[in-house]
């Protein structure tokens, strides 16, 4: 199949781009290489990419229609997986504007190209933000009531939404999934465990919010990927729009103090704690119920959050100590741990 992934030099699109070329898919890339973390991850990730085939990059904004629609009619997709973003619930806050632009604009330059090339399937990449502030848990998808309490969640469902208008008038096929907390190898190093991992191997202190009960329901992201592919081939029920919403999760939610002490577990190092007040936009609790997508995907998550975090930091110490290994046969000094 021709697949063009968006946002594919990013932390989960490099492991899909990897996922598609293992199935023998051709795949076209796009993503703008924006500076919101070191471009030199970002062209690390597309190296990884490559050690399983080759594909088509083009360096391209979603923002910019003219360019999305030359890039189209060059590589005639057959399905789309849509991932490319502004990311993060608190850059968001500072910036809605942007992220209104890039999440709910990009998002419609990219359906309003799959109806008009006639792309057979459209995988919009949401997320758990979505659910917003809820107490009724596990977060189900056939929630009707949503209220999502930052901008980057609100674009996130701004996107499921004209994913379902563009089903319904067109009988194009979107397939929405919720993403819950994902993390894993190559995740962004503003996120919590990429984060504490760096600050606890450099012996600095890590920020604790509130008193350490938010809990998050994190996903490993090779569990991420098998639920994408499983999106793949999944067919919508008959009568209705072809839309469908799913929760890819792990259903078991880790309290921060839990993360804490499985990172001092993985490390062998002793996490020393920098109390902060919470943080405006961020939910107490995220909670995938996946029984929908259990029955309708096959989807079952299998790695548990201890091995996740042991691989995690297996990863992030072998980076560091090529990245030494490079600085050192260039003469150049060492980066800090952090």
């Amino acid at each position: 199949m021709r697949v063009l992934l968006t946002g594919g030099a990013g932390f989960i699109g490099s492991h899909v781009g990897e996922a598609l070329l293992r199935r023998g898919d051709r795949l076209a890339i796009v993503d703008n290489l924006d500076d919101f973390y070191s471009l030199e991850r970002k062209h690390s990730n597309l190296d990884e990419i490559r050690r399983h085939g080759e594909f088509d990059f083009f360096e391209a904004d979603i923002c910019d229609f003219p360019r999305l629609q030359q890039i189209f009619h060059k590589v005639c997709p057959e399905i789309v997986i849509h991932l490319a973003a502004r990311a993060g619930v608190r850059p968001s806050i500072e910036r809605p504007q942007l992220y209104e632009r890039v999440n709910v604009g990009g998002t419609y330059n990219l359906l309003e190209l799959c109806r008009e090339f006639k792309v057979g399937r459209c995988i919009f990449g949401s997320s758990s933000s979505v659910y917003g502030a809820t107490d009724r848990v596990p977060f189900c998808e056939e929630d009707a009531k949503l209220q999502p309490i930052s901008p980057y969640a609100a674009t996130k469902l701004a996107g499921e939404l004209a994913g379902y208008t563009y089903a319904h008038l067109h009988s194009m096929v979107v397939i929405c999934l919720r993403f819950f907390t994902v993390y894993g190898p190559r995740q962004r190093p503003d996120l919590a465990i990429h984060k504490f991992t760096a600050l606890m191997e450099a012996g600095q202190p890590i920020p604790v919010f509130g008193d350490g009960s938010m809990g998050r329901d994190y996903t490993y992201v090779d569990d991420i990927v098998h639920g994408i592919e499983s999106s793949l081939a999944y067919q919508p029920l008959a009568g209705g729009a072809p839309f469908e919403i799913f929760n890819l999760g792990n259903s078991h939610p880790i309290r921060l103090t839990e993360l804490i002490e499985h990172l001092e577990s993985a490390t062998g190092r002793r996490a020393v704690l920098d109390s902060k007040p919470l943080q405006p936009g961020d939910v107490p609790l995220t909670w995938a119920n996946l029984d929908k997508s259990s029955r309708l995907l096959g989807y079952s998550p299998q790695i548990s959050f201890a091995e996740g975090i042991r691989r995690f930091v297996t990863w992030y110490r072998g980076t560091r100590a090529e990245m030494s290994r490079q600085a050192a046969g260039s003469g150049v000094a060492q980066p800090s741990a952090c």
